[in-house]
């Protein structure tokens, strides 16, 4: 049974980023002795405590394991400390669902082609994509100067070619990844570094 004597564990949550996910939390401060933690999960559809390979450990970190790479599943896990026989409180987490709740990284930027009047990008999704996925990039680009205008365009494709530039002028690029998932949710990403190309003479 716990005991009143034993903190639960502070600051629970889930970060995910680009779907890998893990629960993290403080540690618990004892005076001696060494404190173990115990991960449990449950999903929505299965309304058990299960294990996750993650007890009686001494980090205060716990990867998703491969049986919850489920995209679509509703997750709630828990927590405890444990010091000898001794257990705390089990702190729960909010429902955690991937598809809404992960980071979205920014895409990667493989390859940029400079021309007179356009530039050629090629682009790497931030994480490998399952069949459902619809992904589209938001460009945004602008003149390198003091004051200037943002402009956007929306694609799916990831080379594209930014056009109607004038030559030899530098433009920045900065592209964000939107997932639109099979429930139409829509998650927008982190917007990529911009990055600076000039176009050439014609």
């Amino acid at each position: 049974e716990f005991s009143p004597y034993l903190p639960a564990p502070k600051d629970v949550r889930v970060y995910s980023y680009n779907f890998r996910s893990s629960l993290r939390w403080s540690p618990v401060e004892v005076d001696r002795g060494l404190v173990l933690y115990t991960v449990h999960f449950k999903t929505g559809a299965f309304n058990q405590w299960d294990e996750m390979n993650c007890t009686r450990i001494t980090q205060t970190e716990c990867s998703f394991p491969w049986s919850l790479k489920e995209r679509r599943w509703t997750v709630v896990l828990r927590v405890r400390a444990e010091l000898g026989q001794v257990t705390s409180e089990w702190v729960e987490t909010d429902p955690f669902v991937a598809e809404r709740n992960t980071t979205i990284g920014p895409p990667k930027v493989k390859n940029v082609i400079e021309n007179s009047d356009s530039l050629l990008i090629s682009v790497t999704p931030p994480f490998g994509s399952e069949a459902v996925d619809f992904l589209q990039y938001h460009v945004s680009y602008w003149e390198n100067a003091t004051s200037t205008t943002v402009k956007e365009t929306k694609t799916s494709n990831t080379l594209f070619k930014i056009g109607d530039l004038k030559e030899l002028t530098l433009y920045c690029v900065s592209i964000q990844a939107e997932l639109r998932t099979h429930s139409d949710h829509r998650l927008l990403g982190l917007q990529s570094v911009p990055r600076c190309h000039r176009t050439t003479i014609s």
